[in-house]
């Protein structure tokens, strides 16, 4: 095998999939040549205390790498755990900001006292450099500034040295408080082995924030801290009875059990004894790290004052760029859908997930939900590349970008959304089922997933179920199971055969009127009793059904809700009642083969998301593995940076276990739930929810549509 010699040094980091000789996912080499076939012969920066000299070399495919320049791989040497390096360069912003820093550039720095602010003083080399070939570490030697707005060494002291993922914000320059008086830093000699100082670090910001003391000069009026409103991610201080000030940041605002007033839900910076893991009393709000959630009235927080400007006039500096993406070079291998272990440290974070442009929150939202974490509808993207669409094959690799990275950004949505063939798509809000329906007829020709059979016997096809029902039919808090029966059974609609994807619209009209205030969701859907043609069992004695009645589905002596289907015997005795002969039972189509006291086997369907909507926005939640706490929640449009012409909209994925904590619990137990009383997020599932999909692994997916192929 011939190869082509890089004349440019170059470096990567190896983000997915294994090599030949034994690189793996976060490893740091070098590339020495380039292959025909376009792969990367390179070589293997080891960890330890010879991280810096490459010690064995492989071969990669190019695209299970990323490049790095010499001064991002050196700073990613200086990070032992191959999975934080990986997290941090998921988060392109904050690795961007930290390549960049500056002197005496404000930082907050993971600590094992928790988050701490700090000064970054001097960039470290560490590790000896023998060769050509090998590379510093590169460090920050940082000054810590304590709770008075002062550096808090009070005497020469070794610096503490830290390393990129140990820096969880970088505060820009220009939000940096003008009332602080920073003095310079003293530097006592340092015991280490093999570090050497840089004298001079990079002023790439310097002129921002010389610029910006001369715009603020002239204000020196004292922070005002009073009303200021919270919201979720306030970073905020409380001030306890014995004086002590503790920090953290809001997970959780609402009214607690047993309260009347408004409390805040505080992740603390570090472990404080007494506090919780995220309950209060019995009840989960939200989930953090044990002894680090605390309650308080909202009264007793006040502005993280580590951060509190003394500037009350100043203008905020607004960013007119977009942040740094990742380049991304799509292969012809499909990445498949991220496992439950990766799923975490991949998509957590802000700038992640589908960024939202331009009212696109409907599709974002749909996208992410089908095609993050689904196996059952991964494979309707399996078609030979030489017979796909274009748009099919942009759909592709919004998908592979997605499972890869963990990013699209917004222009990739948009090229996609000009393809879609109506100019309505680019600019104008949408409802999911609108794009539903384009999505899988039009872009990747899939035959309707739904086969419904109604009372003519006639048979029609259909992407989505919309739940149709009298408010009346039903309690006050439903759940999906009860709302899909009850729709059926009215509308007497059966299902054909057992669908791989079922997507149920809630019985809402636009986004004010919704029938239901709050809706359970319901994890499995057993879909027996809904198949047309299909052994089913006696509602009473458990032997094969032969008869089914729409009367007896509201009655409160027979469980309200659930279809009522009987053997003869039992279909005569439960209508011998006074109150029951009128009904009108149904003769049941059964299979001639089946015998009558043969079990029936359960035909079942697993919740996989839920789409929401609140004041025209859509989110999603979505489940990414078995375990029942494993639920993200996916806003494309979570935040802004700069104003509607220049700024650029920031997607966030939280992880949400406290979904699963609620869920997990029986059905008497959520019929008797408070939805008022549940965490903020479980909350907006069961208040906003919109659709819900289920899918069924068992069941293949509708074969490609010939007249679309």
């Amino acid at each position: 095998m011939e190869a082509k010699t890089v004349a440019k040094e170059k470096f990567f980091i190896v983000i997915r999939g294994k090599s030949r000789k034994g690189f793996c996912r976060g490893c740091i080499g070098r590339v020495e040549a380039e292959t025909q076939r376009g792969e990367l012969m390179g070589l293997l920066y080891c960890g330890g205390s010879s991280a810096g000299s490459p010690k064995s070399g492989g071969i990669m495919k190019r695209e299970d790498t990323y490049p790095l320049t010499r001064h991002q791989a050196q700073l990613l040497l200086f990070v032992s755990s191959t999975s934080k390096r990986l997290e941090l360069l998921c988060n392109p912003q904050l690795f961007t900001a930290i390549c960049e820093l500056s002197q005496d550039d404000l930082v907050v720095v993971r600590h094992k006292k928790g988050h701490l602010p700090a000064m970054v003083k001097n960039l470290m080399q560490i590790g000896r450099k023998e060769n050509k070939d090998d590379l510093h570490m590169l460090g920050f030697e940082v000054e810590f500034v304590d709770s008075d707005h002062n550096l808090s060494s009070k005497k020469p002291a070794p610096l503490p040295l830290f390393s990129a993922a140990d820096i969880v914000q970088v505060v820009p320059s220009y939000s940096v408080p003008l009332g602080l008086h920073w003095r310079d830093g003293q530097c006592g000699g340092l015991n280490r082995k093999a570090v050497t100082r840089i004298n001079s670090m990079p002023a790439l910001r310097r002129q921002v924030r010389e610029n910006h003391t001369e715009q603020s000069i002239t204000q020196s009026q004292s922070p005002s801290t009073s009303h200021v409103p919270l919201e979720m991610g306030s970073m905020v201080e409380v001030v306890s009875n014995t004086g002590v000030t503790v920090y953290g940041v809001v997970r959780w605002l609402g009214v607690l059990e047993g309260k009347t007033d408004e409390w805040a839900g505080i992740e603390l910076d570090y472990e404080v004894n007494g506090c919780s893991d995220g309950k209060y009393g019995s009840q989960r709000y939200f989930t953090c790290k044990g002894n680090q959630a605390l309650f308080v009235p909202v009264t007793k927080c006040s502005p993280d004052s580590r951060f509190v400007s003394s500037s009350t006039g100043r203008e905020t500096l607004k960013p007119t760029e977009t942040p740094p993406v990742p380049p991304f070079e799509d292969s012809e291998e499909d990445a498949p859908p991220l496992p439950e272990s990766e799923a975490l440290s991949l998509l957590v974070g802000r700038m992640k997930g589908i960024q939202g442009h331009v009212n696109s929150c409907y599709l974002d939202a749909t996208l992410f939900s089908l095609f993050s974490s689904s196996v059952t509808l991964d494979n309707i993207c399996q078609k030979p590349a030489d017979t796909e669409q274009p748009i099919t094959c942009t759909l592709r690799k919004i998908v592979n970008r997605l499972r890869r990275q963990g990013f699209v950004p917004a222009e990739s949505v948009m090229n996609f959304r000009k393809q879609l063939g109506c100019d309505t798509f680019r600019t104008e809000e949408k409802d999911p089922e609108e794009f539903i329906t384009v999505l899988f007829q039009k872009v990747l020709c899939v035959e309707p997933l739904l086969k419904l059979r109604s009372r003519g016997e006639t048979s029609q096809g259909a992407y989505t179920f919309q739940i149709f029902l009298e408010k009346e039919q039903l309690a006050q808090i439903p759940t999906v199971q009860q709302l899909l029966d009850t729709s059926c059974l009215s509308c007497d609609l059966k299902f054909e055969e057992m669908p791989s994807c079922l997507m149920i619209q809630m019985p809402r009209f636009g986004n004010k009127y919704k029938m239901f205030s709050h809706i359970i969701p319901s994890t499995e859907l057993d879909m027996t009793d809904l198949l047309y043609n299909s052994p089913r069992e006696c509602f009473v004695c458990g032997h094969l059904a032969e008869h089914e009645c729409l009367q007896c589905l509201p009655d409160r002596k027979l469980q309200p809700g659930r279809i009522k289907q009987y053997c003869t015997t039992c279909n005569t005795q439960v209508h011998a009642h006074p109150l029951r002969q009128g009904h009108s039972p149904k003769a049941l189509a059964v299979p001639a083969e089946v015998p009558t006291d043969a079990p029936v086997p359960k035909h079942m369907m697993q919740l996989f998301a839920v789409l929401c909507i609140q004041t025209s926005h859509y989110v999603s939640f979505v489940k990414y593995g078995p375990d029942p706490h494993s639920w993200l929640f996916f806003d494309s449009m979570a935040d802004r940076c700069g104003d509607d012409q220049s700024g650029y909209n920031i997607p966030q994925i939280r992880a949400c276990p406290e979904v699963g904590d609620f869920l997990s619990q029986s059905e008497e137990e959520l019929a008797r739930a408070d939805p008022s009383q549940a965490p903020e997020l479980v909350r907006r599932l069961l208040c906003d929810s919109y659709m819900f999909l289920y899918q069924s692994p068992a069941t293949p997916l509708s074969k490609a549509n010939p007249q679309e192929s």
